[in-house]
């Protein structure tokens, strides 16, 4: 089987992989072709490029002169895709399957539609559950789209790949008819931090990290520093926020220092030059607050460095942080976040046995190897 995954700005050398979504693919197709399946990652930019990877799939960037070469998500919504596509699929039509990477991203529309023209199977993967609160920010602008564009896109798909099978119940109250399969995000072994150099500090002020994106809606950091300015009454805590800005920097600061907490919350770019994970080993308490959350693939990266970890339940790491017993698991709002990082704080003496356990389950049952192998055979059976 020839599996195609289309991420448009996915870099054309298999560089810059620090956007969760960047990582996915690739660490998707790494585990599909380390089952034997020929795979290529699809993507556009300024020039027509073939890059085989040393991981065993390659890479094709399709020129596409009017749209940039898309550094960004944002510079890549535009239902503009390459001219160099539609030969591309015409020439492709047996024994492929394509998967469309990404949620309210218009060029999928316009790839799915060429994909129906030739009769191409395609799945899509949204990595983002369709959950009430995806809606409620810009309704009136996504709500239109939904029911002209995204919905038509997803009921005309073989089936949607979920990063959790609960996010299936969504698609369901919204009319959306195909099966749905679960691939979960996984690691590669290059994330993994010796067990040696991982400890866990017994006393001092506890330190707080969330590390990601700093869009305060999506990820639930204004109800995080709302939470964080009950607990510090009572607690020796700090908390670090660290990642690129999306454009809520400067209104996270500000609601910090109105909440009175200014003094113990730090804003910090995101360090490229280091693993995730390492960063998240040098805290105590890794926070996902998300109001709406696909996977979270820093919460796994804060499992493999044997942090304990607070995670809002629609994420799709939140079963395997409850079947790991490595964390809590919180509704997305101010009072449950506040409990569970309390919760979490009394329960120092075993943060240690807490963060081996997530780490254990994760290597056990989150291994891209092992994910691509399950979802080889789901695609299998989903083919014409």
């Amino acid at each position: 089987m020839n599996i195609y995954l289309y991420l448009k700005h996915f870099p054309p050398l298999g560089d810059d992989l620090n956007e969760g979504t960047r990582k996915a693919v690739h660490g998707l197709a790494i585990g599909l072709a380390h089952q034997g399946a020929s795979v290529t990652v699809l993507c556009e930019g300024v020039q027509d490029s073939l890059t085989q990877t040393d991981y065993g799939y390659s890479i094709q960037c399709f020129a596409n002169p009017r749209s940039g070469s898309y550094r960004s998500v944002a510079e890549s919504a535009s239902f503009n895709i390459a001219p160099g596509l539609e030969p591309f699929i015409r020439d492709r039509q047996q024994d492929s399957l394509f998967i469309l990477n990404g949620i309210f991203h218009r060029s999928l529309y316009s790839f799915g539609k060429l994909l129906r023209k030739y009769a191409v199977p395609y799945i899509v993967a949204p990595h983002d559950p369709y959950h009430p609160a995806i809606f409620k920010k810009n309704a009136h602008l996504k709500l239109p789209y939904w029911h002209l564009i995204e919905k038509p896109l997803l009921n005309r798909a073989i089936a949607i790949q979920v990063l959790d099978k609960r996010h299936g119940q969504w698609l369901q109250r919204l009319q959306v008819n195909p099966p749905v399969i679960e691939v979960p995000n996984g690691f590669s072994p290059t994330d993994v931090m010796a067990e040696a150099a991982l400890d866990w500090r017994t006393e001092g002020r506890c330190k707080l990290i969330f590390l990601g994106r700093l869009d305060a809606y999506n990820k639930g950091l204004d109800l995080l520093l709302e939470a964080f300015a009950q607990v510090v009454k009572t607690n020796d805590v700090e908390l670090v926020l660290q990642g690129p800005d999306w454009g809520d920097r400067s209104v996270l600061k500000v609601q910090a220092t109105q909440l009175g907490i200014a003094d113990r919350v730090t804003f910090l770019q995101p360090d490229y030059d280091r693993s995730p994970s390492d960063i998240i080993a040098n805290h105590d308490i890794f926070c996902v607050p998300s109001r709406f959350e696909g996977f979270s693939l820093s919460g796994l990266e804060a499992m493999l460095a044997g942090r304990v970890i607070l995670i809002s339940e629609i994420a799709g790491l939140a079963p395997h942080i409850t079947a790991s017993c490595c964390g809590v698991v919180v509704q997305p709002d101010v009072q449950a976040i506040a409990r569970g990082l309390e919760t979490l704080l009394n329960q120092r003496s075993a943060w240690q046995e807490m963060g081996l356990n997530g780490r254990a389950y994760a290597l056990k049952h989150l291994d891209w190897n092992q994910i691509g192998a399950q979802a080889l055979q789901d695609y299998a059976r989903l083919m014409p």
